[in-house]
């Protein structure tokens, strides 16, 4: 059940949609997704019990820091100082995007708070070229700006099917472990010691899943494959993102129900263990 973030215990799940995305590469959509996503999370279609037991409508379970209003003229400041704000006050974020520019400054509050983190990013792309179009905060990019600044420990990809030769290269630089499309299953390796941020492009699913996203790559992960290593992380999940989705591809709703079910069981794996 979702409580006011004053009454909020340490260490609660909150909320917060980050409708953003003027870095997007191709179609523009993903700053509407927050709410949506909210709407299919309190659909009566489901019931609030997670696949691992967790119920979800028990007192102080979560909490819902509402969209995020900007007033910056530069995004990025009012997402790593909200960030920070919830962190300091000991709770962990799951942010619904936007593009997956957002990740960074999220990530960059984490770095300068949790030392030790392990980013498990499930994505067809690995987002890491130092720029694209000739820019370097593109959602293209994010993954090489936060290993650029030594703000995560381990960043392990998850469904990776569209690696070009320079990422490949900056993987290499990063010490990134990837983890192909074609590799998985890989439960064995969401096995992670210390806090995990957890980060999860929509895309990084099979398009027959999730059709309403920006760019759709055919040969991804179900819905189910995604879930399994989601539960298969052991490490304590001190936050999230759920980024990529985009309403206006999406005609039928299906993906916002899906968005929905990994925002549930990643709410789940934090509250639950």
């Amino acid at each position: 059940m979702t409580i006011s973030l004053k009454s909020a215990r340490p260490g609660t799940p909150v909320l917060l949609g980050i409708p953003f995305d003027a870095n997007s590469s191709w179609l523009r959509g993903a700053a509407g997704a927050p709410p949506i996503i909210r709407v299919a999370f309190g659909s009566a279609s489901s019931n609030p019990t997670t696949e691992t037991g967790v119920d979800l409508s028990e007192e102080g379970a979560y909490c819902d820091a509402g969209d995020l209003k900007f007033t910056f003229e530069s995004p990025f400041p009012a997402i790593e100082s909200k960030i920070g704000e919830l962190l300091d006050h000991n709770l962990r974020p799951v942010c619904l995007g936007g593009d997956h520019s957002i990740t960074l400054p999220i990530i960059c509050a984490f770095g300068e708070r949790i030392p030790g983190l392990t980013i498990i990013h499930f994505d067809a792309h690995p987002d890491l070229y130092d720029e694209l179009e000739g820019n370097r905060l593109s959602h293209a990019c994010p993954f090489a700006r936060i290993m650029e600044k030594g703000a995560a420990k381990r960043l392990i990809q998850v469904g990776i099917r569209t690696m070009t030769a320079h990422q490949r290269e900056q993987a290499k630089k990063f010490g990134v472990e990837v983890i192909e499309m074609r590799h998985l299953p890989a439960l064995d390796r969401m096995k992670v010691d210390g806090p995990v941020y957890i980060s999860f492009d929509m895309d990084a699913l099979d398009p027959a899943f999730a059709p309403g996203i920006s760019h759709r790559e055919p040969g991804g992960m179900s819905v189910r494959e995604a879930i399994a290593h989601i539960h298969a992380i052991n490490g304590r999940v001190a936050g999230a993102d759920i980024v990529e989705f985009n309403p206006a591809q999406d005609n039928t709703q299906l993906t916002a129900m899906v968005a929905a079910k990994l925002l549930k069981e990643i709410l789940g794996k934090m509250i639950g263990g």
